[in-house]
């Protein structure tokens, strides 16, 4: 849907798009991305031991809440102490061992979690990151990820930047939609995604940001989706189209394409129509400062 919308916005608007679902980054998959710049990202502080220092009393590792640290263990050499063993997975970084040691021989460093990249598409400048496995801090990283797509922005002076949300209401989704000038929800109509949809609708009325509603495959139920759309209306919430079902949607995808770009077809011809209406609502914005549009996703 994103990738759909920025294919449509690109053809009048000089745009930036930034994917901030740092866990499982996928805009690219269809944007033909080609890079050209990669940044490291340090997103946590896990302890060093100084073997010079340590006496082995083991303090640390008895204060240590998650059980990240175990030993002591042999000394590395006859000059060195033993020191205890750190399970990077197990640790949260929160410090307490560098608290308790009686010889200040742990410290806190910065290491790397992930990874901000920018690329080139067809349709603009792609800035998206990638958060390495079971690491934390993702609501910095999406930060980091808005804070690089406003600069390309301001550089190339284009007045929309787009962004493909990440799931859910939690901190990534918070940081994402935090300055956006409109947020999306794709919904579709089944229980779960409503029930996401109120979860989400509850997030952007107490953060204050303005969200529309697109119904996906809404003739997969028709009732559903009808009472998808009261629920909209009975919030104040503009819903801005309805997208079918089509088959040409996943074909598209296989090819590495968006669906509008495979010429017209049910689903090309309604994500026309959400744009337009997108367009007109966001007026002015559109060539007299940075419009921040958020696509949100929900299953």
């Amino acid at each position: 849907m994103t990738a759909a919308l920025a294919v449509l916005a690109s053809a009048r608007q000089r745009l930036v798009l930034a994917d901030t679902d740092v866990d499982a980054a996928n805009l690219g998959l269809v944007t033909r991305p080609e890079p050209v710049e990669e940044a490291e990202f340090r997103g946590a502080r896990r302890p060093q031991f100084d073997a010079a220092r340590c006496r082995g009393c083991t303090e640390c590792v008895r204060a240590c809440r998650f059980g990240a640290l175990t030993g002591p263990f042999p000394a590395a050499s006859p000059s060195s102490s033993p020191v205890p063993r750190l399970d990077p997975w197990a640790c949260e970084g929160c410090g307490v061992c560098t608290h308790v040691c009686p010889t200040g021989a742990v410290t806190l460093r910065d290491v790397p979690t992930g990874t901000l990249r920018v690329s080139e598409t067809p349709f603009g400048p792609l800035v998206d990151a990638r958060l390495e496995p079971g690491e934390g801090n993702s609501g910095k990283l999406v930060s980091r990820v808005r804070s690089r797509a406003r600069e390309l922005a301001l550089e190339r002076g284009a007045h929309l930047i787009i962004s493909d949300g990440p799931p859910g209401i939690g901190c990534p989704v918070i940081s994402a939609l935090s300055g956006t000038h409109l947020a999306v929800a794709v919904t579709e109509p089944s229980l779960s995604a409503v029930h996401d949809l109120r979860r989400l609708l509850e997030v952007t009325r107490h953060f204050r940001v303005t969200v529309a509603v697109v119904v996906n495959r809404f003739d997969l139920d028709w009732t559903l989706a009808a009472d998808l759309e009261r629920r909209c209306l009975d919030e104040g919430v503009e819903v801005l189209g309805r997208v079918p079902y089509d088959p040409a949607v996943a074909r598209a995808l296989l090819a590495g394409r968006t669906v509008v770009e495979d010429g017209p077809g049910p689903a090309a011809e309604a994500l026309a129509a959400v744009w337009d209406r997108l367009e007109r609502r966001l007026g002015g914005e559109l060539g007299e400062g940075d419009a921040a549009l958020a696509g949100k996703h929900q299953p």
